[in-house]
């Protein structure tokens, strides 16, 4: 059922400004207390999600190096599987790009969903996407039976990409999500997915509470 847009843009707008503020956090403290944050709610290792940053500068670099203005490509890395995005004016122009990430260090997999069409994403187009990665990210916060800090969310010409470490049913839950929000087309799913006692495994454990007693005189 689609959602309605007020709940959905509200909920859009806040994710926006968290991760905004988050983006200020890394700035300002060296990525220290925002990267400790983060690996609360993220099913990655720390060590991992350092990992994905690294592989996005490093491939955006060299992609930008090799291709210059031959190709727009967004890099996208999560437990070190890479999604590409994009455009590219020919085949072997794909192909190079996609060899260009698998050079990079530490990469286990690469999908490279680039298009092979005239570079015709427009300012509207990217902006249009922008807000669909919003609105899904708003829905799936929304959502009070998935873990939506454990999904990222890439999309490219109203074609949504979803990727992350989920059990099946998440998996599911989270691409019914994606196809429920306006002007999506369609969705694909790139989950690593694991079972639910392997989750519970992977999932902290809460501290017991003590209460302390205080004696008196």
């Amino acid at each position: 059922m689609k959602l309605q847009w007020t709940r959905v843009a509200c909920a859009a707008l806040t994710v926006a400004a968290l991760g905004g503020a988050l983006s200020g956090c890394v700035a300002l403290v060296g990525g220290g207390a925002a990267m400790a944050g983060m690996s609360a709610v993220d099913r990655r290792t720390t060590g991992t999600q350092v990992e994905d940053q690294g592989i996005e500068l490093r491939a955006g670099n060299r992609i930008a190096e090799v291709m210059g203005e031959k190709a727009r490509v967004e890099v996208t890395s999560y437990n070190r599987q890479v999604l590409l995005t994009g455009q590219a004016g020919n085949e072997t122009d794909k192909q190079t790009i996609e060899k260009l990430v698998r050079e990079q260090a530490t990469v286990r997999k690469v999908y490279n969903e680039i298009e092979v069409v005239p570079f015709t994403a427009t300012l509207g187009q990217r902006s249009k996407d922008t807000m669909l990665t919003g609105q899904v990210k708003a829905s799936l916060v929304n959502a009070k039976d998935i873990s939506s800090s454990a999904i990222k969310v890439v999309t490219e010409s109203n074609v949504v990409y979803l990727m992350g470490i989920v059990t099946p049913r998440e998996s599911k839950r989270a691409a019914e999500i994606a196809r429920g929000v306006n002007d999506v087309s369609k969705v694909v799913r790139l989950f690593e997915v694991i079972s639910e006692d392997e989750l519970a495994a992977m999932t902290p454990k809460a501290a017991p509470v003590t209460e302390d007693r205080v004696g008196s005189n």
